[in-house]
């Protein structure tokens, strides 16, 4: 049996019902990604959209916070000096000349004698020094009267003891959290730089497949890569863009490819051995494909390529496959493009497994995991069609390429797909 392919690339070999000669390892595949895929340029957002975006640039202060002396409490800003020797059976008055709320700073300046009423957050006036609580006082016919003494600089925050101009207040890299927004805020900043985020498209191929929202119908399925793989990549700060169904098609495929303008292209399905498998000899076709098959369980028909210099990730179409192939390789990517750290964005703990691990050397293993009692139990049903055992799922453990496996007992790392309840 024959196929007829346009690849033209040296040493492309067509794996269509012949299986593949070699498969890359992972550490390779890992090493290619790191050399290819470079960070995004930087764009300008206003500060009340950049949650989560990855900043571009370090962020310096211009200004101090707070901008000026406030109180830190409610009570009477006072000369500190004033109030020593007061005591409960031995009160000392002090005349109150006016107010300092927030926003509305008393206008003078306070003299010997005198005491001011001031609100928390509210501007010291000139000339105390102290800020006494409202319940070591009381007042009466607009005298002060006080019971205990307060030390000078007491229950004031002084200008710039949060932040100083000039200071590095966020560095480049960090993922704003909505609390460096405010903190952003507080500063006057109006817009800030942030890396760009990838657009990634989503091109799912098969006849066997229908539509998200459909009920299977006899031997077609419904398509459910595509929604795990947008959340994925909306989890990893990419803008996910889900092309319509592709038909097993040879051109509708080649058509849609030379169509996109994103970032990375995410091909699921049509990435193995099979007679209607077109995606390789496509990417080879428009591009370069240096990685077909990777020693990988279970997402060993991965494929790796550039299309105009944009990374395109052949993802198997069986669900577990796609998962995995997208954490260890598209992900990395799309992290990377986005500024993002490539490491996998799981938590990470040290377990103990309940039962044995079987491995093959010269492999790495994606092994599911739940966890029990402290330990990491395998999940007896391995198949990578299997999509439930996933969720079923409580972690998974990666076994290295030079191991046969492990033995109950041994610690091992778990990749949590939610953190520690």
């Amino acid at each position: 049996m024959t196929f007829s392919t346009s690849a033209t690339q040296p040493g492309f070999f067509d794996v269509r019902m012949s299986g593949f000669r070699d498969r890359t390892e992972v550490a390779e595949v890992l090493r290619l990604l790191d050399a290819r895929v470079r960070m995004l340029q930087a764009e300008a957002v206003a500060v009340p959209e950049a949650s989560r975006r990855v900043l571009a640039e370090d962020v310096q202060a211009e200004v101090a916070v707070p901008g000026f002396d406030r109180a830190a409490m409610d009570g009477y800003a006072v000369i500190a000096e004033e109030t020593f020797g007061a005591a409960q059976y031995n009160p000392l008055t002090l005349r109150i000349v006016g107010d300092s709320r927030p926003g509305q700073p008393f206008r003078g300046i306070v003299a010997s004698g005198q005491a001011v009423r001031i609100m928390t957050g509210a501007p010291v006036p000139p000339g105390v020094d102290a800020v006494l609580p409202v319940e070591l006082t009381r007042e009466e016919s607009g005298v002060l009267h006080i019971s205990e003494p307060i030390s000078p600089g007491r229950h004031i925050g002084r200008r710039g003891e949060d932040i100083e101009p000039g200071r590095i207040v966020l560095s480049a890299g960090r993922v704003l959290r909505p609390q460096d927004l405010g903190l952003l805020a507080s500063l006057g900043v109006a817009a800030v730089s942030v890396v760009s985020r990838p657009r990634i498209d989503i091109f799912i191929t098969g006849d066997e497949l229908l539509p998200v929202g459909s009920k299977p119908d006899g031997c077609r399925i419904v398509d459910s890569n595509s929604v795990m793989l947008a959340a994925l990549v909306q989890r990893d700060g990419g803008e996910p863009r889900i092309a319509p169904l592709l038909p097993d098609r040879r051109e509708v495929i080649r058509e849609a490819l030379l169509a996109s303008t994103a970032d990375v292209l995410l091909i699921s399905g049509g990435s193995s051995v099979g007679v209607e498998d077109h995606a390789p000899s496509l990417v080879v076709e428009l591009g370069e494909l240096p990685i077909h098959g990777v020693a990988l369980r279970p997402a060993s028909p991965t494929g790796i390529g550039f299309i105009g210099g944009r990374p395109v990730f052949l993802l198997p179409g069986n669900p577990v496959s796609c998962l995995c192939a997208y954490d260890l390789f598209a992900g990395r990517a799309i992290r990377s493009l986005g500024g993002r750290s490539p490491e996998l964005p799981y938590v990470r703990e040290q377990l103990p497994l309940a039962t044995k691990v079987a491995s093959a050397v010269g492999r790495v293993d994606y092994v599911r995991v739940r966890i029990r009692d402290g330990h990491a139990e395998p999940i007896a049903v391995s198949g990578a069609s299997l999509l439930s055992t996933t969720t079923a799922a409580d972690a998974f453990v990666l076994v290295p390429r030079d191991s046969e496996g492990y033995p109950p007992g041994e610690m091992v790392t778990v990749f949590r797909y939610d953190g520690p309840t």
